[in-house]
């Protein structure tokens, strides 16, 4: 049906789009990871924050409070920081059960 040098043609045509194939999928599951890499940051920020006693959640408000007087960049990060994220976490927890739950129903 074929002769012998168009399937040689096709099989190489074949190797190289197949090479072809295997990088695009390594450069997409690097550019994935890169992507992803705040998501991990931020789910081991809130896997150590449950781990936290609630007397220090408590506290963690009047520490931002405090941090946030003082004049230094990195402290007033901290404060932000300390200030807004149980808010955030109250937000992240209410989306993260209404997507449980949601999945369930």
């Amino acid at each position: 049906m074929y002769p012998r040098r168009e399937l040689t043609a096709l099989a190489g045509s074949k190797a190289v789009l197949l090479e072809r194939i295997y990088q695009r999928r390594e450069r997409c599951a690097a550019a994935a990871a890169r992507a992803a890499r705040p998501l991990e940051i931020l789910d081991l920020g809130i896997a150590r924050w449950r781990q936290l006693s609630p007397f220090v959640r408590i506290a963690a408000v009047p520490l931002g409070l405090l941090l946030r007087r003082r004049p230094s960049r990195r402290a007033r990060v901290m404060g932000a920081l300390l200030r807004w994220g149980p808010l955030v976490l109250g937000a992240v927890r209410g989306m993260a059960e209404t997507r449980s739950l949601s999945r369930r129903g």
